[in-house]
């Protein structure tokens, strides 16, 4: 039962990636806006003016396809190691321990994208922790999904 468990888990991450794919592509205006937003500094009293704030369209784009890139693979790992995860629950536990591999790698390709790009980049960086609007909807929900992620990562990883 905790093999079945375990897995749906993973195919509930991979879930993640594919929905946060869709949405940010379905609005590409609103993720290149908000990429913008932070990299800016526009959200932030005098954010504009400060050093490190760039307007550069590379820079942005860059971020933003490092968050839809970041979510295909995890959600790719976590789909593939989820499904093989699956089939291997009544067999090999060594074909079962591959697959959970797999899936443990797309959680951690998950929590650098959250830690590295919103917590690193966006808040110490940009300073996205001074923005009254921004530090909700972008560094709480980073926070809630990197936990999320990490205890499911956890679980996953325990022994059976």
């Amino acid at each position: 039962m905790l093999k079945k468990v375990k897995s749906i888990m993973m195919l509930s991450v991979a879930f993640w990636g594919v929905f946060g794919v869709i949405h940010n592509v379905v609005d590409w205006n609103g993720t290149i806006g908000a990429v913008g937003a932070v990299t800016s500094m526009i959200t932030i009293d005098g954010g504009s003016d400060s050093w490190q704030a760039t307007s550069n369209p590379i820079v942005i784009w860059a971020g933003a396809l490092f968050i839809v890139l970041s979510k295909i693979v995890v959600a790719a790992l976590c789909s593939i190691g989820g499904i093989q995860m699956w089939r291997a629950k009544v067999s090999d536990n060594e074909v079962y321990y591959r697959a959970k591999n797999i899936a443990l790698a797309g959680c951690g390709v998950a929590l650098i994208m959250l830690f590295a790009g919103f917590i690193v980049i966006a808040e110490s960086w940009f300073e996205l922790w001074r923005s009254e609007s921004m530090l909700g909807p972008v560094l709480q929900s980073a926070f809630r999904y990197g936990g999320m992620i990490g205890l499911i990562a956890l679980f996953v990883a325990s022994k059976d």
